[in-house]
């Protein structure tokens, strides 16, 4: 799979721009600031429906814009199709494919699917659980593009839930009467229903991953391993996870138990305590965790060879995702940057960026295009 043209209108730096791609390496190079990064985004995006730099889409409309436009032409063998994405912060999003009657955001999914590479992938290792649960939930939905609506079920439900908890503990807080719990049961089988799902995928992937993941590591880091992905979760006790259900009805069963059991407290403290918002993926180097023990170089390593067994276990389902890889060269030390140009450089699509046209790795041959004020040029 390879985006062929990228179009782009209101979005962060370009009130518009057309950029035609090809296959193979395309390279963007600008001084900081010029916009570079604000393509690949563009990109991502589409993929994800989420920013790897920011929260929130309001950011990603131009200043004085009321909305951004991100369109691109995808072509997957012998079929091509043209997707649309029009931001609108404070109100819904739009989404076009093929130019046809609107269709929810969401139905784009699994259209463009990418890989990224980027400085902010060092908090995979050093970062808080919630970049480690957004890497995994990015990566299910790739694989599953459905997995978007049990996220977005599983959230809406988690909502409802949490002000549910919120009410009871200002009622108790304020010593006013006990309010009726009745409905929290309700609550409970929604959301462990939509958690065993979210969590069975989760599990699923950390699975697949493992094996292509120590390949990664021992071929950016030979001699550096062994590493371990372990999941932990609110609903099993500590030292069960590798021995927990499997099935679908199992999970339900744990999370229905641990919500039971965490009820009386979740009641104290007004917010919804198990379920798979609250999980973490453990990284392990040896037999410490990668957070707090990993060196600079050795975190590097371990980020990129998640992201790199990411890329591998998508190209093995069939679709081989477009790499992006957003001004990362800059970050590494000479061996690990020539390492990891020469893994990526056979990928369908790549796209680079950097400051300076000595930071892409002479392996990654292909299209330059120079980035600077709001234009940009093949060169």
């Amino acid at each position: 799979m390879h985006v062929t043209h990228l179009s782009l209108a209101d979005f962060r730096s370009y009130a518009r721009v057309e950029v035609p791609l090809d296959p193979g390496v395309s390279a963007f190079v600008g001084a900081n600031g010029q916009g570079k990064t604000n393509l690949v985004e563009a990109v991502g995006y589409l993929a994800t429906l989420s920013s790897h730099r920011v929260s929130s889409d309001a950011p990603l409309v131009r200043m004085g814009a009321d909305r951004a436009v991100i369109r691109a032409a995808v072509t997957q063998g012998e079929r091509s199709q043209l997707v649309e994405l029009e931001l609108n912060p404070g109100k819904a999003n739009r989404a076009r494919i093929n130019r046809s009657s609107q269709v929810r955001p969401r139905d784009v999914l699994g259209i463009v699917r990418t890989v990224l590479f980027a400085p902010e992938d060092l908090a995979l290792v050093k970062g808080d659980p919630g970049e480690r649960r957004r890497f995994l939930d990015e990566l299910v939905t790739a694989r599953s593009p459905r997995m978007a609506g049990v996220r977005s079920d599983y959230d809406r439900v988690l909502k409802q839930r949490n002000t549910l908890l919120k009410s009871a503990a200002m009622a108790r807080r304020h010593g006013g009467r006990s309010m009726d719990m009745s409905t929290l049961d309700v609550w409970d089988q929604h959301l462990a229903r939509a958690g065993a799902e979210v969590l069975a995928r989760r599990l699923d992937l950390i699975s697949a991953l493992q094996p292509l993941t120590d390949k990664a590591y021992e071929a950016l880091a030979p001699g550096g391993g062994p590493i371990a992905l372990e999941y932990r979760s609110s609903s099993a006790p500590a030292g069960t996870e590798h021995a927990g259900p499997v099935t679908r009805e199992e999970l339900y069963e744990q999370l229905m138990g641990a919500l039971a059991e965490a009820r009386k407290q979740e009641i104290e403290r007004g917010v919804t305590l198990i379920g798979p918002h609250r999980d973490d993926l453990l990284l392990k180097l040896g037999q410490l965790p990668a957070k707090g023990y990993a060196s600079h170089g050795e975190s590097w390593s371990y980020a990129l060879a998640l992201r790199l067994a990411s890329y591998d276990l998508l190209r093995a389902e069939g679709n081989e995702p477009v790499l992006v890889l957003d001004d990362v060269f800059a970050e590494l030390d000479a061996r690990r940057r020539e390492r990891l140009a020469e893994l990526v450089a056979p990928g369908e699509q790549v796209l680079v960026t950097a400051a300076v046209d000595d930071d892409v790795p002479h392996v990654l041959a292909g299209a330059r295009y120079a980035v600077a004020d709001g234009q940009v040029e093949r060169v």
